[in-house]
């Protein structure tokens, strides 16, 4: 069987002497591997990087096989990446957050946030988005619609720690110390056309950052990406001093 498909590439892993395993997202498809035959060859190893977009033809007798991947380049992202060192780690998160979705399950949404978030200046707003996305469609979407404990639809403000249901600003006022901010960008998508400050691109990805610990890398034994922390450093500015009396 065969077919054609767009793809970001997020992985490649060496496979025998010459070739390697391609991992990429594909349009429909999902997240699906692929053997590139020559893969290690210089002609093949600048098309074969994380980040490029690619135009894929897979091939392989039954659907179950790995099967084999014919690679076309259709942009290059991979050396404007490593000339900003934001861009890089970005980069490479992003690619690391799309390895966690299962093979073959279509995510198109997620990956047009990726690719969105790929060729633009670094938006740490936006990177937040596509946390939250990613655990929405890993099955662990938080519910923001209404507050736990009135019911209200309004004034949500934090984020119970264990249920990921949100919590309005009254209800929140006795447990403030246990419960995690929500940031209004988080909480109503109008707010994403806003200047969003430093400290609430914190909360936010201290929010995120909670939930793929509790239900992705702790369940599945995995460490946290190590680009993560340092891109949100280089991503959220520094405060401004006040200038000396």
């Amino acid at each position: 069987m065969q077919w054609s498909g767009e793809g970001l590439l997020i992985g490649v892993r060496r496979h025998g002497e010459t070739s390697v395993i391609a991992e990429a997202m594909v349009v429909g498809r999902g997240r699906h591997l692929g053997l590139v035959r020559g893969g290690r060859s210089p002609k093949l190893a600048a098309t074969l990087q994380a980040g490029n977009s690619v135009q894929l033809v897979w091939r392989a007798r039954i659907e179950e096989h790995l099967g084999t991947y014919a690679v076309e380049l259709l942009e290059g992202r991979a050396a404007e990446l490593i000339e900003d060192r934001r861009r890089l780690y970005l980069s490479g998160l992003v690619c690391e957050h799309l390895r966690l979705l299962p093979e073959r399950d279509p995510h198109d949404r997620l990956m047009a946030m990726a690719l969105e978030l790929l060729d633009r200046t670094p938006d740490p707003a936006a990177l937040a988005r596509f946390e939250m996305t990613l655990l929405d469609e890993l099955g662990f979407g938080l519910d923001l619609s209404s507050c736990a404990v009135t019911g209200l639809t309004h004034d949500l403000t934090h984020v119970s720690p264990r249920s990921g249901r949100a919590v309005s600003s009254g209800a929140a006022e006795p447990y403030r110390g246990r419960l995690l901010d929500l940031p209004p960008f988080l909480a109503d998508d109008a707010m994403l056309t806003d200047a969003v400050s430093a400290a609430d691109l914190a909360a936010a990805f201290r929010l995120t950052g909670h939930f793929l610990d509790l239900h992705v890398w702790q369940s599945r034994g995995i460490d946290i990406p190590t680009t993560r922390e340092p891109l949100i450093a280089l991503l959220i500015p520094e405060p401004v001093a006040a200038p000396a009396q």
